[in-house]
């Protein structure tokens, strides 16, 4: 099982996510600069936050436009997981990998804080390693990370169980008060319609080890790795 992490210009959480997938978590994990190329098949790729080209005209619309999405594109059309958090978020918006888009906060300032989140479904391969229900920890820095679809998109979304994660309080009400950013419906995690995409705002990398204040965000890699090593369940096919 190998995973890669991509690195664009402005990236800023890249070496942070491939310390939890390398040495957190234990799984081989390549640092890929984005004019490098992907080299090699993947069985996961994560696109980690930052800046990317300081979200110069919308946050991630430079990065999802640079030649190694094209590959990005391939390897999830084949059924790999992809993850984008925060601006790989972005960027994965940008680019369709799922329904929506990431707008600017309602209050249109950088927020950078912990936050609770509601976990809506503990059954995708990014979240097999929660319980449906439970209330986790992991922060978020951003400014644009709005979620907005429309409202039949929003009914898909919901219908389907697409939603993964909401902005909860600590009691995992979902209430206007816990919903810090704006989003549509408090959504701050969203599946693709084959659900081997993951958009997501809040950092779990940042919330990997105890040290760090938390660890419930590791269980989003320990979750994608779980699923990978179960037999028969590897999405990614081989060329």
């Amino acid at each position: 099982m190998r995973f890669a992490v991509l690195q664009f210009g402005g990236s800023n959480c890249d070496l942070d996510t491939f310390h939890t997938l390398q040495d957190v978590c234990g799984v081989d994990t390549d640092l890929i600069w984005y004019k490098e190329g992907l080299q090699r098949a993947y069985d996961a790729i994560v696109v980690p936050g930052g800046f990317s080209y300081g979200d110069y005209l919308r946050a991630g619309a430079i990065a999802a436009r640079t030649a190694i999405m094209d590959a990005v594109e391939r390897h999830v059309r084949e059924g790999g997981l992809f993850l984008g958090i925060c601006n790989g978020a972005q960027i994965g918006a940008e680019r369709g990998f799922a329904p929506g888009t990431f707008a600017i906060n309602a209050y249109p300032k950088f927020i950078c804080r912990w936050v609770h989140v509601r976990v809506e479904n503990a059954t995708s391969p990014f979240t097999c390693r929660f319980r449906e229900g439970e209330v986790v920890r992991i922060p978020i820095a951003h400014k644009e990370g709005r979620y907005v679809a429309a409202e039949d998109v929003l009914e898909r979304l919901n219908r389907r169980r697409q939603v993964v994660f909401r902005f909860c309080d600590a009691a995992g009400r979902v209430t206007p008060e816990s919903n810090v950013n704006g989003s549509a419906g408090n959504i701050t995690g969203v599946l693709n319609d084959h659900g081997n995409v993951l958009l997501m705002m809040p950092h779990p990398e940042r919330s990997s080890e105890e040290i760090l204040g938390s660890s419930d965000g590791r269980r989003v890699f320990e979750s994608m790795i779980a699923y990978l090593e179960a037999p028969g369940r590897s999405v990614f096919k081989r060329a």
